[in-house]
Formats: structure tokens, C-alpha cells, sequence
């Protein structure tokens, strides 16, 4: 999963993670510039849903909750050491934000980890995307979001099939409950990256969410992530799923655009599918491609309308 910033939708996966909020590039990009932060993006959506189907195959091996241990323990591990934050000097309200932020992260990562094991990966990403895309709704206000919240309740009744009787119950309330976790990650993201220079926010609170699962982590699995094989498999995932992706997308976010951003991260139900499809030999109906469609067209209109309403007040407001 991936951040985008507060007043956009995105997603991985969900798969969790990013960088604390997209910002504007510091100069100005050309649509041949743009290519190589396009590129940079695409690549840590790919690994993100890739990430999150090596995690499927390895949940036979540690469990669900296992897995989510392993990999927020291995990402804490690498963003710490290389991020070196530092730890005085902080407010009782900057260690409150970045305490919700990793329960937060420790949430969306464990409720969708569990979508996973009991629905495929391109559904389950694409009911999880429905919390940011409702959360850019909710802030835009404007009566074309009905629109878009049509098109994503369309996706999402296409993709039950009328009451989801092809997908698990289960599996859909986990996803649903993963989207949520998201929109509360993008919310205290952005928060974090307010109170914290550069990434130390965010390896702070990948730090609070892996201590607050190990103790799942291990109950489920015990000494099964001490096998040399499991582990090494559970610290790919952590680098395909998120040290890779938050590094590529920071070096992207320098030189493009938020909405940019944002809009090729409505992309990644189709990535999770793909990633479903090549390595869980996940194939889709044509009913769920239909919806996946949906969904991420109603999260391009989403966000091409949030950037725009911030056109107009830019040049209301004569800057």
C-alpha cells in the first residue's frame, strides 16, 4: 500500500504503504520529464502487488498475522537504519500523532492481509481502495462526486455479483474494514509528515506497528518465523511490498505532480490483479474486470475533480 496525500485516493497495496504525503515537484516538469517519475511509480505499484501475492504464498507457511509480523518487522528494521530518526526533542502530541499512525499502519496491514487469505487479490484491493476514494469524496464536497460514488458502488455491486455470494463474506468485510484503516493511514499520515522532517515519521510509526504485532505475529506462528526459509521469504515481501515502493515513490514525488500521483495509484486494482493472475493463477470474470474498471475510473474522477476544485480557488484567490 502506498500515501497519497490526504485529499486523493489511491492504494499498496495496501498493501501498505508510502511516503507521508505527495508533494509538488520543486520545478517544473514537461511531459517528456515526467517520464522517469511515471516509470518510478508504475515500478512500486508492480512491486507492491507482487509483494502482496509472494505474502499469499507464504501464508500456508506462517499464517496470515505471521506474515504481517515479518513484514512490518523487516521494513521497521531497514527504515530505522537508514532513516535514523531522532528520538527527543518531540511533543506528547507528535508521538500521540505517530502512535495512531502505526496503529493505523498495523490495521490496514493485518485486516487486508486477511481479505487476502480468503478472497483473490484483485478484488480484495479494489474494495480496500473504496475507503481513500471515499475519503476524497467526503472531502471535495462537490455534486460530482455522486457521480463518481455511483460509478464505485456499481464496481462494487458488479464485483459481489448482487450479495457477494462468489466471494467470501468474510474476506469482503476484512477488505471493506482494511479501506477504512486507509483512509485513517492517509489522514494521520499527512499529519506525521507535518510534525516529522522527511521520512522519520514514517519509520517511527513502522516501528509502533511492528511491536504492536509481534505478539500476534508470534501466538499464531511461534517459532515457525525463526525458519531461515520463512523469514527470508517474509523480509522479501517487506521489501517488495514496502521499503522498495517508499523509495521509489519519494525519488518520484520530487519531480511529479500530487495528482499525477495519485491518479496512477488509482491503478492498482488492475496491478493486483495482474499480480493475482501471473503468480496465484488468480483468473477474473468478466463481471469482476468489469468492476475492478469501475472502481478505478471512479477513482480517476475523483481525483481529476479534487484538482481541479484547486485550480479554481488558486486562481480565485489571484496566486
Amino acid at each position: 500500500m502506498t500515501t497519497p496525500s490526504a485529499a486523493t485516493p489511491s492504494t499498496a497495496s495496501g498493501q501498505a504503504h508510502g511516503p507521508a504525503a505527495p508533494v509538488q515537484p520543486g520545478a517544473p516538469g514537461g511531459r517528456r520529464g515526467s517520464l522517469g517519475p511515471v516509470g518510478l511509480v508504475l515500478a512500486g505499484g508492480i512491486s507492491v502487488q507482487f509483494g502482496g501475492a509472494l505474502a499469499v504464498t507464504l501464508m500456508p507457511r506462517a499464517g496470515a498475522l505471521g506474515v504481517v509480523t515479518l513484514r512490518l518487522l523487516v521494513a521497521a528494521v531497514v527504515l530505522m537504519v537508514l532513516c535514523r530518526p531522532r528520538l527527543r526533542g518531540h511533543s506528547r502530541a507528535d508521538w500521540g500523532t505517530v502512535i495512531v499512525f502505526g496503529l493505523a499502519m498495523a490495521a490496514m496491514n493485518g485486516l487486508f492481509y486477511q481479505s487476502v487469505a480468503r478472497i483473490p487479490l484483485g478484488p480484495a484491493v479494489t474494495l480496500e481502495v473504496l475507503g481513500p476514494l471515499a475519503l476524497s469524496v467526503l472531502a471535495s464536497r462537490r455534486a460530482v462526486n455522486l457521480v463518481w460514488a455511483a460509478l464505485a458502488l456499481a464496481g462494487v455491486f458488479l464485483l459481489g455479483g448482487g450479495g457477494f455470494s462468489g466471494l467470501d463474506p468474510l474476506g469482503v468485510a476484512f477488505a471493506l474494514a482494511a479501506g477504512a484503516m486507509w483512509a485513517a493511514y492517509i489522514v494521520f499520515s499527512a499529519r506525521t509528515g507535518r510534525r516529522f522532517p522527511q521520512a522519520d515519521g514514517l519509520a517511527l510509526a513502522m516501528a509502533v506497528a511492528a511491536v504492536l504485532f509481534l505478539p500476534l505475529g508470534v501466538l499464531e506462528s511461534g517459532t515457525k518465523l525463526l525458519d531461515p526459509t520463512t523469514f527470508a521469504l517474509g523480509a522479501a515481501v517487506a521489501v517488495l511490498s514496502s521499503v522498495l515502493p517508499y523509495t521509489l515513490e519519494l525519488l518520484a514525488l520530487r519531480r511529479l505532480p500530487a495528482s499525477t500521483f495519485a491518479i496512477l495509484m488509482s491503478l492498482e486494482p488492475a496491478l493486483a490483479a495482474t499480480a493475482g493472475f501471473l503468480v496465484l493463477d488468480q483468473a477474473l470474470a468478466a463481471t469482476e474486470a468489469a468492476a475492478i474498471a469501475l472502481v478505478i475510473a471512479a477513482s480517476m474522477g475523483a481525483v481529476r475533480t479534487q484538482v481541479g476544485r484547486g485550480r479554481v480557488r488558486k486562481a480565485a484567490g489571484g496566486s
